[in-house]
């Protein structure tokens, strides 16, 4: 089953770290949304899996738009795609749109998960992020949400910031879980250099935490969410049992996606693709860049994607994806990394949820080279 990635660019104010595609100027918003109708007609056969199993509302800001809205791209996506199986559809929001009358009205669509981005509720850190909401609206926004009988809530933490010691993660953490959500993403921050972090790392105003604290913090989020009963399915991501996210499941195993709006990516098993122009040049003509993956490209990309997932590689999996060649291989391969915290039992290879974080030199020791 394939995956429907809407993406709404759009925001009131620009977070410090925040490196998507994204547009300040709300102006434009109705003449975009538009465009992204059409091309939701236009383009959704670029994948061949047509039945949906996830619509996710990305941005941006997608509580920006009216519920009405969001329903209305819902009713498009039913004519076009078998969405008999339509499990999951999530909207991101932000704590300071949300209001009684917003998620009451919100509750009558069929969106069923909501993805609220928090960040942290430390409000010296909330302004250092130039975020839009304060601690209290957060904690507010999120019970507004299960009054209106949302069962299926993820919230969105970030880590990793210099500066900020580990009471104030701590307390996120407690306070996160003291309002009873099914889902946490924990990201660590990446200083990308086109963003205000970016550009104040360049003056020396900021800087990255070093790798030991990284770590730190990484194993202190996993052993208190672990010991709150959560799962610690991916990297980043926790969940209650049967609350995993179907959608980012979906991109981790090699589904088909389809990506509608300015900076969506596509990917049919074969293609990958993204809209690339700005939004006053994506109202008139759509313009898409493209990478054409071979059978190196996509091996790569399955074990990188499957060990950052607690399941890990399948052997048997693998030997029916990329030949009997390839997995035994990779399993030799593995088992000369096993001192650096690789699992290989079961018929699979793994890394361990707690050791994920400095997965990605392990993991690159397992591709294969062009």
């Amino acid at each position: 089953m394939s995956g429907l990635y809407i993406h709404i660019p759009f925001c009131k104010r620009i977070c410090a770290y925040c490196d998507f595609f994204k547009c300040a100027d709300l102006r434009s918003m109705p003449a975009v949304t538009e465009a992204m109708h059409l091309e939701l007609e236009e383009e959704n056969r670029f994948i061949g899996d047509r039945q949906l199993q996830s619509i996710y509302f990305g941005g941006g800001t997608p509580s920006l738009l009216e519920p009405d809205e969001l329903q209305r791209f819902i009713d498009r996506t039913a004519r076009l795609f078998d969405t008999s199986r339509l499990k999951e559809i999530t909207v991101e929001v932000n704590p300071d749109d949300i209001n009684a009358e917003y998620i009451t009205v919100l509750r009558h669509t069929a969106v069923n998960r909501i993805s609220i981005g928090i960040q942290s509720f430390d409000e010296r850190l909330l302004r250092l992020m130039n975020r839009r909401h304060t601690d209290l609206q957060a904690e507010e926004a999120v019970r507004a949400i299960q009054e209106a009988g949302y069962g299926n809530v993820t919230a969105d933490l970030i880590f990793g910031i210099d500066g900020f010691a580990d009471e104030r993660l701590e307390s996120d953490i407690e306070r996160l879980l003291g309002l009873g959500v099914q889902h946490i993403s924990a990201y660590h921050l990446t200083i990308e250099p086109d963003t205000r972090f970016g550009r104040m790392a360049a003056r020396g105003e900021f800087r990255a935490v070093d790798e030991e604290q990284s770590e730190h913090e990484f194993r202190l989020i996993h052993d208190r969410l672990a010991a709150a009963g959560f799962e610690h399915y991916e990297v980043s991501n926790y969940a209650r049992a049967g609350y995993r996210s179907l959608h980012n499941s979906s991109y981790w195993t090699g589904a088909e996606y389809l990506g509608i709006g300015p900076g969506a990516h596509s990917y049919n098993g074969s293609v990958r693709r993204w809209c690339e122009q700005p939004t006053s040049e994506y109202v008139h003509a759509r313009k898409y860049g493209e990478e054409h993956l071979d059978d190196t490209d996509r091996y790569n990309e399955f074990v990188m994607t499957s060990l950052r997932r607690v399941e890990g590689v399948g052997i048997a999996e693998m030997a029916e994806r990329f030949g009997a060649e390839h997995a035994e291989t990779f399993t030799r391969r593995a088992r000369e990394l096993e001192g650096y915290g690789v699992v290989v039992e079961g018929g699979r290879v793994r890394i361990p949820p707690e050791k994920m974080l400095v997965s990605d030199a392990v993991i690159s020791e397992l591709f294969e080279m062009k």
